[in-house]
């Protein structure tokens, strides 16, 4: 893929602002699902201002070679539920939010250390091309089903509405002729550009949905912006410290005993060899983008080190232990803006946003179904990525037409393996059945070579 922006490359500061903001789009909508989905008085803000702070760590221990945002991990959500579940009280359940990342992020700091030791060769041994391919495109088709879902979403109407699914089909087709024909600048922001579009329909319809009473037509919701404002105009209204994760833990620390402890081990802990699993998955698609190995360069040391220790901190000020996301890969991907300047500027912008109080009142008004419809774009091209791995795979081959097949319909099956409060992902369960589908065939009686050679 030739890249528009190189990793080490730094567009102008005016463009640079934009196309951060973009990026910032692109992971916007799941970095706030999380606390939201997890209520109890976290914060969304706190949430946004944590992934930019780890963010900024990722990529330091990264040497700024790796182009990925960090955003709230989902794969953790049982997890945080079980901190607030066990907890004596709401304070001492972010005390063991903040636990839970420190117990997920030293798992991949023990595995860092590990492969510093051994080196990353087995990883390439244990997952090639033929694994690690239908296993990026599962991470992308897995998100399918949530992209559409969202795209049949509106505030004021229950069940699927004709009118949304118009409104994000308009956001997905902006996005996609702004990405096509587009002068360069314009090729550059496509999901800028498709969000607005959508936006802008969204409300024109609204405006239409209050004035004559029809609910279907209500695709915005504006309660975000009266929210703010219904107390009068203030600075405060415009400018406010989010709610930190470490602010209402500091009233639950008197709470914690060694078996809440124990009980957010157990809770985390497992969670995070799984998600291990992924982290791998994830950036050898970025990997596939910029054509540099990450796991040789930097080094997958490197790389968990700064997942790990950027979790930490970020759920310390979020309370979300954070993960590379795909999101931001496909963003990189379509736009080909590699650039890590991009990553971290729209890092330093989550951090400053989450402080602006109408930018998350507006961010937060997005309806849903224009982010369905964008991330049709986004999730597809997660999967398109991981099948491209595979374009030189033989799939003539049994064994290999094997490992592929199970890695697929375990995948978009949905299988998951659920042990009290811990689950193993689809994906990652996908990934470990190809992985021992590989191995257990990989004799092969008619020593056919796995890859077509150029």
């Amino acid at each position: 893929m030739k890249l528009v922006y190189n990793v080490h490359e730094k567009p102008e500061f005016k463009q640079l602002v934009v196309y951060a903001f973009q990026q910032v789009l692109a992971i916007m909508a799941a970095t706030i699902a999380v606390p939201l989905i997890i209520g109890n008085g976290m914060s969304t803000a706190a949430a946004l201002f944590g992934a930019g702070v780890g963010t900024l760590v990722y990529v330091t221990f990264t040497q700024r070679k790796s182009p990925v945002f960090l955003g709230s991990s989902f794969a953790f959500l049982g997890s945080m539920a079980a901190a607030f579940a066990g907890a004596a009280s709401a304070s001492a359940g972010f005390v063991g939010l903040i636990l839970g990342a420190f117990f997920a992020g030293m798992v991949y700091v023990i595995f860092a250390l590990i492969i510093r030791s051994v080196g990353v060769h087995w990883v390439n041994s244990l997952m090639p091309p033929v694994v690690i391919g239908p296993t990026v495109a599962i991470i992308g088709l897995s998100l399918a089903g949530n992209a559409i879902g969202d795209l049949q979403k509106s505030y004021a109407y229950e069940g699927a509405n004709h009118w949304a699914i118009l409104v994000g089909l308009i956001a997905l087709f902006t996005t996609m002729l702004a990405s096509t024909y587009g002068k360069k600048n314009v090729k550059l922001i496509p999901f800028i550009v498709g969000i607005l579009a959508g936006y802008a329909a969204g409300l024109v319809l609204t405006l239409i949905g209050n004035t004559t009473g029809n609910t279907a037509l209500q695709i915005v919701d504006f309660s975000a912006f009266t929210n703010l404002a219904k107390d009068g105009i203030s600075f405060s209204t415009f400018i406010s410290m989010p709610d930190f994760t470490f602010l209402n833990a500091a009233k639950g620390l008197s709470e914690i005993d060694a078996s809440y402890i124990s009980t957010i081990a157990v809770a985390y802990i497992p969670v995070a060899l799984v998600v291990f699993a992924e982290h791998i998955a994830d950036h050898k698609n970025i990997s596939s983008i910029i054509e540099n190995d990450l796991l040789e360069d930097p080094g997958l040391d490197r790389t968990l080190l700064g997942d790990g220790v950027g979790s930490m901190i970020g759920a310390f000020f979020g309370g979300c232990p954070n993960t590379t996301y795909g999101e931001s890969v496909a963003c990189v991907a379509i736009t080909k803006n590699a650039s890590v300047a991009t990553i971290m500027t729209a890092a330093c912008e989550c951090i400053i946003i989450s402080f602006i109080a109408p930018f998350i009142a507006f961010i937060s008004s997005i309806p849903t179904c224009v982010m369905g419809g964008v991330c049709m774009a986004l999730y597809g091209f997660i999967a398109v990525s991981g099948l491209k791995m595979i374009q030189r795979v033989d799939l003539d081959v049994n064994k290999n037409l094997f490992v592929v097949s199970s890695i697929l319909i375990s995948g978009i099956g949905g299988l998951t393996l659920t042990f009290g409060k811990i689950t193993i992902t689809s994906v990652a369960c996908a990934l470990i059945i190809g992985i021992i589908v590989n191995n257990m065939l990989k004799k092969d009686p008619n020593k056919v070579p796995e890859h077509y050679d150029d």
